[in-house]
């Protein structure tokens, strides 16, 4: 008697309706394997455990560097009797800080870390690069250097899980060495960013995971996921009906986007990723100067940023370290009274902090990532008056342009700037500049690639 059709088909396989090999149900089977693992199972038990001392190794290091940058900047000046840094004040500083970084390049191990013209750089430090790492940090940042801390965290995290893990002979694969050298980046990362999502999505995105497929398929959907954002609260605010969503209200006042938001987001993301391209390529040229003289050549680049900041303080009247610093402290304050900076100062400090950011990328040791933002933010109050925008959409999608321009990262830009910024009503902005940036950049010529910065045995 023959069985019933469906008894049948349970009892054999069915090869011409089973899933091809590679598809989703063979990578989730993958997965499970992997999940179950004693190896797997010891490292995600490892990364937990070194979230700890590396957690506490970020912290004291951003403490230091944010105690030596007060002194520098703040303390010393008053302590001389002047109320801001004089205009001459960055040039001595950063002349100390191009010698000491041009040494560690030459004589270290590591070269003192990737060149920050490169971008961030997930790849965990080898040991004996992080002493060459934390000291071009030190005398880079405090010192005037127009970087952020972040590229040098994530050498640090990664750097000292791999050393910890050494130490507790767990490290035996090269599989493994990536896999706790990216923990202790993120758990580094999280620190300045004050959020671990934050970390993780840039981790995973310099990761490059899914390669160039991926931002293919992710870029249309993020771009149609703000578009959409936008119209469906734009349509339910016009016709007064509610869908009912997950969701929750804040006590404070949010704004609300409008046609004139989206049109301006799109042409300001255009002109930052435009204007953040010739930065990265001023970067290139620098990085080409330093590598075939690592100490003059990492000496003249740190004067002329110098002379920015000297230069800005001149015209403007402002302190230099507008112009000679990270841009996160002096980012707190716009945001907070963005009205309190006028057309020719919003101009200046855009040049003079443009041209040092570039030479400082190029040059000293840091990460891309807080003076970006804080260009894209200057943008944004500066052409606040157009008709149809406002400070916080132009804030909004001038730093997710920035970021976005110089990270090349277009997800990890979208997260940092709504984490930062704390408002769900600026996301559609957020998105379509954050994208349209990414793609600009993209359609630009790639230029020079960065030189590698080669140490005293050679690593990069």
């Amino acid at each position: 008697m023959p069985e019933p059709e469906g008894r049948a088909a349970a009892r054999d396989p069915a090869p011409a309706t089973a899933a091809p090999a590679g598809t989703q149900p063979d990578e989730a089977e993958r997965l499970r394997d992997l999940l179950r693992t004693p190896a797997y199972q010891k490292a995600l038990l490892l990364s937990a455990l070194l979230g700890v001392p590396v957690s506490l190794a970020a912290f004291w290091f951003l403490a230091a560097l944010h105690e030596l940058e007060h002194l520098m900047w703040a303390e010393l000046p008053a302590r001389l009797g002047w109320g801001i840094p004089p205009w001459w004040w960055p040039l001595p500083l950063l002349a100390v800080a191009g010698v000491a970084v041009g040494l560690v390049v030459k004589h270290l191990p590591g070269a003192g870390g990737h060149i920050p013209a490169a971008g961030l750089n997930a790849k965990g430090t080898t040991p004996a690069a992080l002493p060459g790492v934390i000291l071009a940090a030190v005398v880079s940042l405090p010192l005037g250097a127009t970087l952020g801390p972040e590229a040098p965290l994530i050498a640090l995290g990664g750097g000292l899980a791999l050393l910890l893990a050494e130490l507790m002979r767990s490290l035996k694969t090269p599989q493994g060495s990536a896999l706790l050298g990216a923990a202790g980046a993120a758990a580094a990362l999280a620190a300045i960013f004050g959020n671990p999502l934050a970390a993780a999505v840039i981790l995973i995105e310099m990761a490059g995971v899914g390669g160039p497929q991926l931002f293919a398929v992710m870029l249309p959907a993020l771009l149609s996921s703000g578009i959409g954002a936008l119209v469906f609260t734009g349509f339910g605010r016009w016709t007064g009906l509610s869908t009912g969503n997950l969701s929750l209200t804040l006590g404070v006042p949010i704004p609300r986007l409008d046609a004139g938001d989206v049109l301006w987001s799109v042409v300001m993301a255009v002109g930052i990723a435009v204007a953040l391209h010739r930065v990265r390529a001023t970067g290139r040229r620098a990085a080409g100067l330093v590598s075939g003289r690592p100490i003059t050549g990492t000496v003249i680049c740190a004067l002329a940023a110098g002379a920015c900041a000297a230069v800005y303080t001149l015209a403007v009247g402002r302190s230099p370290a507008d112009v000679a610093s990270s841009g996160q402290a002096l980012l707190a304050r716009m945001a907070e009274e963005p009205h309190s900076w006028g057309v020719g100062a919003l101009v200046a400090v855009l040049l003079c902090k443009g041209v040092a950011y570039g030479l400082c990328l190029g040059s000293l040791r840091g990460g891309p990532i807080f003076p970006a933002l804080f260009f894209g933010a200057a943008v944004g109050v500066l052409v606040a008056p157009l008709p149809g925008l406002g400070v916080a959409p132009g804030m909004a999608a001038g730093m997710a342009a920035a970021a976005a321009a110089m990270l090349q990262l277009p997800v990890s830009s979208v997260v940092l700037v709504v984490l930062v910024l704390r408002s769900e009503e600026v996301i559609p902005v957020v998105i379509i500049a954050s994208v349209v940036a990414f793609v600009t950049v993209q359609l630009l010529p790639a230029g020079r690639p960065v030189p590698p910065a080669v140490g005293r045995k050679g690593a990069t």
